[in-house]
Formats: C-alpha cells, structure tokens, sequence
C-alpha cells in the first residue's frame, strides 16, 4: 500500500502542480491580508479535496451515464495530460490552464478559492481523468480508500504552498518557479503517453479478445 501512495502521490502532484499556481495565486490575492490570503489557501485545498473526491468515487458512473469507456478516458485525459506537460516544459505554468478573462474576472472577484483557484488552475481535467483510470485500474476497496488518502494529502500539500507562497516566490522567484515546472513537465508528459499507450493497449484487448501484451 505504501508503494501505491508514494507513486500516486508523484503522478498527482505533478499533474496539479501546485507550485505553478503562486504566481497567480499572489496576483489574485495582492490586496488580500494575511489572514484573507490564509483563508483563501484553506478554502481553495479543501474545495481541491471535494472536486477530486467527487470524481475518484463517481467518475466511473459519470462515464457510464454518457456511454464512455475507460479506454477512451485514458487516451482522452492521457492527450490533456500531455498537452499540460508540454506547457510546462515550455515555461508556461498558468496561461494553458486559465485563460486572459477567466484572469481578468477572478482580480475582481472577492473570493478566488473555487474558480479559479480550485477549477480549473488545480483540480482539470488532467488531474479528474487521472483519478478515474486509478478508480477502475485498482479494484480492491483498501487501495481505492488508500488513494483517497492521498488525495486528501495533496490538500494539505496545497494550502501549506498557497500558505508560504509568498516566501516561496521569494526564494526560488519566477525563473526557480519555471525550473521546476520544466521538470515536472518532463514527468507529466511521461504520464500522458503512459496514459495514451495503456488506453490504446486496453482499447485493441477488449476487441480482439487477445493481449498484447501476453
């Protein structure tokens, strides 16, 4: 159990990428207090924490409800996946996922923690199809509680980011930001064609009735 956390953990954050959300988080929260941006750090992990969990438990149905396979989700969010990671790869941590007036409607909002902090800058489509191929991938109910968990951590991990984001920016500043989106950008691309080949493998299965890979 410990090894499926620790390698959920690694593909999730990365795909949220939650360092790449303070240079916005701090342009939405300038005229905020400390105690304003704190709260609005709290709201926006635990709003993270309800998205995600939503759609960990009832994705699988959403899919079903709109005729959906699992095969297509995984090519599908391995393609969103991968387009996050070239954006990320290219220094661009936030203009892919929030557009200019989503940007320019969110200064005038009071409260930025749902949109577009939570959705669509850290729980997209990206991370959702993530979690709905890990629902069908591990079938026991300890493992999907386990990946709840981990869920639920990467909350955590959010609102102490958003938290310290100002020392943070600080200390590695908008160059040291882009280094380290770059290098998750080389890990997210990964996990998009990870995606993208077990959905076309998965896909090519269920109609020939034979694996490729056996």
């Amino acid at each position: 159990m410990g090894t499926i956390a620790i390698t959920i953990l690694a593909s999730l954050f990365s795909v949220v990428n939650p360092l790449g959300a303070i240079p916005m988080f701090l342009t939405l929260t300038a005229d905020d207090t400390r105690e304003e941006r704190n709260h609005t750090s709290l709201m926006t992990s635990i709003y993270f924490v309800i998205i995600l969990m939503s759609f960990f438990w009832a994705g699988t149905y959403i899919l079903g409800f709109f005729g959906v396979s699992i095969f297509a989700l995984r090519i599908a969010g391995g393609i969103v996946i991968m387009m996050s990671g070239f954006a990320l790869l290219n220094g661009n941590t936030t203009k892919k996922r929030v557009g200019e007036k989503v940007r320019k409607e969110a200064i005038e909002k009071e409260d930025v923690s749902f949109t577009p902090m939570a959705m669509p800058m850290l729980s997209g489509p990206g991370s959702i199809s993530l979690l709905i191929g890990y629902f069908t991938e591990y079938e026991e109910l300890s493992s999907k509680f386990v990946i709840a968990g981990v869920i639920a951590f990467t909350g955590i991990l959010i609102y102490f980011i958003l938290r310290s984001s100002p020392l943070l920016f600080k200390l590695l500043g908008e160059s040291g930001l882009k280094a380290v989106a770059r290098i998750m950008g080389f890990i997210v691309l990964a996990i998009g064609v990870e995606y993208i080949i077990s959905g076309i493998v998965g896909l090519v299965d269920s109609l020939t009735g034979h694996s490729l890979l056996g």
